[in-house]
């Protein structure tokens, strides 16, 4: 138990202002218990370095040039379900919250929170918190009271559908969804074209989106 209280929290950043990008790198390499792994400026190089040595916390921007950091936290969820991403964003809307959380970001932090909060901010994510600056988790309570799901619609998916469609929400991409199923990579996709197909989507996402916003897995 020891071992694991001290463990360093390997921590990625994806940051495309250098000198925000800098300062994070000094602020992990100087902090006891951090480590940064690798600071980048782009989400497609952030996603490159991870595949070999995935860390334990990616700490990334929404506004980057090519993919965006929603897109990017997407992909990294999908890669590595249990990883922990967390925004450090300007923005404080309600859309990119909204996409943020949807992505799979377990935390929503704005670019003012101070150095301290933020690595506690960070630790909190990685021993299973949701770590949001105050103005972003008042606005995350608001959106909760004011969405009412749908009542309930049957869309007719098998009970193999259903399993599979489960473990796509729980995290599971198609290749660690066949093996837990033990089956193969294709006809996880098969049932993913039928799914699609019942469902009137296009993408694993939308078909996730849907199966939350009408309660499909109740």
């Amino acid at each position: 138990m020891e071992k694991e209280a001290t463990k360093t929290i390997r921590t990625l950043i994806i940051e495309d202002q250098k000198e925000l990008r800098e300062g994070l790198q000094v602020l992990l390499k100087f902090t006891p218990g951090f480590e940064c792994v690798g600071a980048f400026r782009t989400a497609e190089e952030g996603i490159s370095r991870a595949k070999n040595d995935p860390p334990d916390v990616v700490l990334t921007d929404i506004g980057l040039p090519g993919m965006n950091g929603i897109e990017g936290t997407r992909r990294f969820k999908e890669m590595f379900p249990q990883m922990v991403v967390l925004i450090l964003s300007v923005h404080d809307d309600d859309e990119r919250i909204f996409d943020a959380l949807c992505a799979g970001a377990c935390g929503y932090l704005l670019k003012r929170t101070p150095p301290t909060k933020l690595l506690e901010n960070i630790k909190e994510a990685v021993t299973g918190g949701a770590p949001m600056s105050p103005e972003v988790a008042s606005k995350v309570i608001r959106l909760f009271r004011e969405f009412r799901p749908p009542e309930r619609v049957d869309y007719d998916l098998t009970p193999h559908e259903t399993r599979i469609l489960k473990l796509l929400v729980n995290g599971y991409n198609f290749t660690t969804a066949a093996r837990k199923l033990g089956v193969s990579y294709n006809t996880v996709k098969f049932h993913m074209t039928n799914i699609y197909g019942k469902l009137q989507v296009h993408s694993k996402t939308d078909a996730v989106a849907k199966a939350l916003q009408n309660r499909l897995l109740d």
